[in-house]
């Protein structure tokens, strides 16, 4: 494996911009500002958001910019300690448990000393993301928090307070430096308020039409400019329309690098039909794409597309 380059983290706001510029991803000065006293504050920043306007994302591009390991903890319904922060490899303790007896060896202090050392303690996300060295802590990614339950995110409180974890058999782990907390969530479900005054918080919204138009031209640079903008546009329009699951950036970017597949150069009524899949989730909202409300949406793009030239 590789061994990471840290850098230090930005200085100013203006360098937090670029710093997200230059991995592609088009942020407003009001991220790019949290985002920076989460850095130099050292404290996690929670963001919530609709599913795919990148916030998870925003976690990736910290960990490749600032040279750290990025760690993922996945929540999930049922999430328990023994699969978020740590478990003993009981399968391995019970052959030395064994190999000791045959080789006569019973003191029994002796064998719960070796069997219940680091050697066997099997580091999950939270307790891997607590062993930073100073300068090179991880970005520790906490991503859809509010698919646990109330009990999980009680005990993260701990964490977050003094990045430390008990493990009753060597006693607590401390972090040498805390790792940067980026917390997600969808907003299935609130998030308590004991949790939240222990973070930074930042809304993460849909992007207005000239950033988003930013963001395929960095993901999807192939894309033709036309279609591009249609693309942007359509989705817009989209976007204001009351759907189950309105699509969201990812779907944007998807959507753009199939057309490109494809080889489009503008939208026309049968492609919409015929990729509407790639945008949509959902057959009642794909139905009443269908039923007009498409071509509609494509024709009042057309015409703003082609006044504005």
């Amino acid at each position: 494996m590789t061994e990471l380059k840290s850098r230090p983290v930005p200085r100013t706001i203006d360098e937090t911009l670029d710093l997200l510029t230059g991995a592609d991803y088009v942020a407003d000065r009001s991220l790019a500002t949290v985002l920076f006293l989460s850095l130099r504050m050292k404290r996690p920043l929670l963001l919530e958001g609709e599913a795919g306007v990148g916030k998870t994302e925003i976690a990736k591009v910290l960990a490749e910019t600032l040279g750290r390991r990025l760690i993922r903890l996945q929540c999930y319904e049922g999430l328990d300690v023994s699969s978020a922060v740590y478990e003993w490899n009981y399968a391995a303790q019970m052959i030395e448990i064994r190999m000791g007896e045959a080789a006569g060896k019973v003191d029994r202090s002796d064998m719960e000393r070796n069997v219940f050392s680091e050697k066997y303690l099997i580091r999950r996300p939270v307790l891997d993301a607590l062993t930073g060295k100073a300068g090179a802590a991880p970005v520790f990614l906490i991503d859809e928090l509010d698919r646990t339950d109330e009990a999980f995110e009680a005990f993260l409180l701990e964490i977050l307070s003094d990045f430390q974890v008990t493990v009753p058999e060597l006693g607590t782990i401390k972090a040498e430096e805390p790792p940067i907390v980026i917390i997600t969530t969808n907003r299935t479900r609130e998030i308590h308020d004991a949790l939240k005054r222990r973070c930074l918080y930042h809304w993460v919204d849909y992007p207005n039409a000239e950033r988003e138009l930013e963001i395929v031209r960095r993901k999807v640079p192939q894309a033709n400019s036309r279609l591009s903008a249609e693309v942007v546009s359509f989705i817009q329009k989209l976007r204001q329309i009351e759907l189950f699951k309105v699509p969201g950036v990812a779907e944007t970017i998807d959507w753009a690098g199939a057309l490109t597949e494809l080889d489009k150069v503008a939208l026309d009524p049968e492609t919409v039909s015929d990729t509407i899949g790639v945008l949509l989730k959902y057959q009642d909202d794909i139905a009443r794409i269908g039923e007009g409300e498409g071509r509609r949406i494509l024709n009042e793009v057309k015409a703003e597309l082609s006044a504005a030239e």
